[in-house]
């Protein structure tokens, strides 16, 4: 690894990655994991990086979570054979991917409805290859999901019954007090049924440490967020602002009033996704400001009695929520003690990569 710049010379907005609260962040996590008897799946829809996802690997990951074709396409073209789309996949489009996709590396995705297995059964079939299939369950978060543990189970006997789809278990984002018992019965169903429920698959970055609860019917657990935290996992207590690694490097480009910072990185660097609290962000060298405004180019500063932002002053900005931010740049600048050492491209997109 070789300095490629000086952080002086990098152009704003950026993402900067600390290299080393990112290999704290991945270990302490494999650890945690590995102690308390999960399968770690990180969700690379945080980082959409195969280098970072090459660090996952090399520390134990069991394989990986990739929320679109495209990311799944990318590590798998990068060399990664276990790869979990958690998504409902239907369209001709789409099951043309998928069918290329499970050619060439071991694919599960999920579903909850079984209008859907007929267009997975087939592209399954064109690959050639058994398509591993997940019963999604809706165990709180109200979005997408089966409503209860018999309706996953008699979802997982009709994923049983097609020819070229392997019921392997059930999922569920994130895990609420209440996900246990809808797991844990839904296996106990499933048994009586017959089904094999290799797979039992819960995720969530805020809740991680709390996880090792789950261990007695969860085999594994997707986390994302936890590879750079951001303010929301902050304010969840599952990391300390000290183990943020993903920041966006800003400049002040005006001072038009006593109390007010422009910087350079609007809504088209920043995610307008809410925090703990108001504001778009946390700027580091000045605490007590409120990042108030984005517009496309520009955020609002609003500073607190005694702070000053000077023009031209670079600031680093702690996003609300990480993974908007990573989809936002086409790469992360790599640091390590204030040193520019990398360049990581992200996997931006939605096309499929080039052979």
């Amino acid at each position: 690894m070789t300095e490629v710049a000086s952080l002086e010379s990098i152009e704003t907005p950026a993402a900067l990655v600390d290299l080393d609260r990112l290999e704290r962040n991945l270990a302490r996590w494999q650890e945690y994991c590995g102690r308390v008897g999960l399968a770690n799946r990180p969700h690379v829809k945080t980082h959409k990086c195969v280098e970072i996802a090459r660090r996952q690997a090399a520390l134990g990951a069991a394989g990986l979570t990739c929320q679109t074709l495209h990311e799944a396409e990318t590590m798998a073209a990068a060399g990664f054979r276990d790869v979990l789309v958690p998504y409902n996949i239907l369209g001709a489009g789409k099951l043309e991917r998928l069918s290329a996709l499970l050619a060439r590396a071991e694919v599960a995705v999920s579903v909850d409805d079984e209008a859907l297995l007929a267009g997975l059964d087939e592209a399954a079939r064109a690959a050639g290859r058994e398509l591993r299939v997940l019963v999604d369950c809706d165990t709180g978060l109200g979005r997408t999901g089966v409503q209860s543990p018999e309706a996953a189970v008699e979802l997982g006997a009709a994923v049983a019954r097609r020819a070229s789809l392997r019921f392997d278990g059930f999922l569920t984002y994130p895990a609420p007090p209440d996900a246990r018992a809808f797991l844990a019965r839904a296996r106990e169903l499933a048994d009586g049924a017959g089904l094999e429920a290799a797979t039992v698959s819960v995720g969530g970055t805020p809740a991680m440490w709390e996880s090792d609860g789950l261990a007695s019917v969860v085999t594994e657990y997707r986390a994302g967020t936890y590879a750079f935290h951001d303010r929301n996992t902050v304010a969840a207590g599952a990391a300390r602002i000290e183990d943020v690694a993903l920041t966006v490097l800003a400049t002040v480009v005006s001072r038009p009033a006593a109390d007010r910072a422009i910087l350079d990185t609007g809504s088209k660097a920043l995610s307008s996704d809410p925090g703990p609290d108001e504001g778009f962000g946390q700027v580091l060298e000045a605490p007590g400001a409120v990042l108030e405004k984005l517009n496309e180019e520009h955020a609002y500063v609003s500073l607190a009695a005694g702070e000053e932002l000077e023009l031209g002053a670079r600031v680093r900005v702690v996003p609300n929520h990480a993974c908007v931010v990573s989809n936002l740049f086409e790469e992360f600048v790599v640091v390590s003690e204030g040193r520019v050492v990398d360049r990581w491209p992200v996997a931006r997109g939605r096309i499929a990569p080039s052979p």
